[in-house]
């Protein structure tokens, strides 16, 4: 389509939302001051993605490949999305799981153009006005992350940032929401990851991380920001640790438009799956046991979300949440995990043979 802008020329080609490259056609050179800056043969967009998917071939690896891409949207969106709609199987890999965890362990080391919002809890008392920097007045998404449960990376600072961007491109990918519309967001309360604190090129605050009540005024804070400045926007929750995860939904869904995507949407989707199998077999929910590998925020609310279904089939909620069980890297999550000592006087974690109730 053609474009309609007041900006014209080499400004033209800088604006990343507006840029169509090659691909202007003569008659847009013209008429937007861009004759002389582009190479003189006009592409089609079919042609751009064919060039893109040659030049990602070419590559080495994964990580090359997330920069690749992760340039082209911070130069021309429009191609950008046309390469991960040409194959989302291929590609959407790249920008997000599993190729952006490589990404936020790295992302000191790699960072190039910047993009979304940093809001570091040093700036408390003035979120509102470092909000207002980001340059468009109708944001109706924001995905934002304090970067402490990355994935299954645990704490990543700062480096947690590629999680909300590369969140907001499947927004935009997956379900058509126009980019100009979405912002990602990094909370830099610090971080308690010693090799990120000791490495020079790291971009975050150099603190350990805050906690209480400060934390829970700075979460404050934001979300009035948000609320003042983009009082259409919905805000998603992304990679919080447990401790902060639950109490901050606890406190927000029901005052504003907000979710968090570990504990809510991965829930519905995978209970959405189980319905969809027990269809298949022709049994019923409550009679099911589930065992979860891992007790982060996603398996923490896959569980619940599978135990107040089970209610719904007559389960009481305790009687529900004893069928369903999470083993992380300690083992068993229970009630309670008391301490024994060996015939040699060593201490050691012994594992009650209760059910587990990590969700009560």
């Amino acid at each position: 389509m053609p474009v309609e802008t007041a900006l014209s020329g080499y400004e033209l080609l800088h604006d990343a939302r507006l840029n169509k490259g090659t691909a202007f056609t003569e008659a847009e050179r013209r008429a937007l001051g861009l004759e002389g800056l582009l190479p003189p043969r006009v592409s089609t967009l079919e042609l751009q993605v064919a060039r893109t998917h040659e030049e990602l071939a070419n590559l080495d690896n994964d990580l090359q490949k997330y920069l690749l891409l992760s340039d082209l949207q911070a130069r021309n969106e429009t191609l950008f999305y046309a390469v991960l709609m040409s194959d989302p199987a291929k590609f959407i890999p790249l920008v997000y799981t599993p190729t952006v965890g490589e990404a936020c362990q790295k992302f000191d080391h790699i960072f190039r153009a910047t993009r979304g919002v940093y809001l570091p809890i040093t700036s408390r008392g003035r979120l509102k006005s470092l909000l207002a920097n980001w340059p468009q007045q109708d944001v109706r998404f924001i995905v934002v992350t304090d970067g402490e449960r990355i994935l299954g990376l645990g704490d990543q600072g700062v480096g947690g940032m590629g999680i909300p961007i590369g969140k907001l491109a499947l927004y935009t990918a997956c379900a058509g929401v126009p980019p100009q519309y979405s912002l990602p967001v990094m909370l830099d309360v610090g971080t308690n990851n010693h090799e990120l604190l000791e490495d020079p090129l790291y971009l975050g605050l150099q603190q350990n991380r805050v906690r209480g009540e400060e934390y829970s005024a700075f979460i404050d804070e934001f979300v009035e920001a948000v609320q003042a400045l983009y009082p259409k926007c919905c805000i998603q929750w992304e990679d919080f640790a447990n401790i902060n995860a639950v109490p901050i939904l606890a406190r927000y869904r029901d005052k504003i438009c907000t979710y968090n995507d570990d504990i809510q949407g991965t829930a519905g989707v995978a209970l959405a799956g189980i319905f969809a199998t027990l269809r298949i077999s022709g049994q019923k929910l409550a009679d099911q046991r589930f065992l979860f590998l891992g007790g982060g925020s996603a398996a923490t609310g896959i569980a619940e979300l599978i135990s107040e279904a089970m209610a719904l089939e007559g389960l009481s909620i305790d009687e529900a949440r004893a069928r369903n069980a999470l083993f992380d890297i300690n083992g068993l999550l229970v009630n309670r995990a008391p301490i024994s000592r060996t015939s040699k006087g060593h201490l050691r974690k012994t594992m009650p043979q209760s059910r587990n109730s990590s969700m009560r």
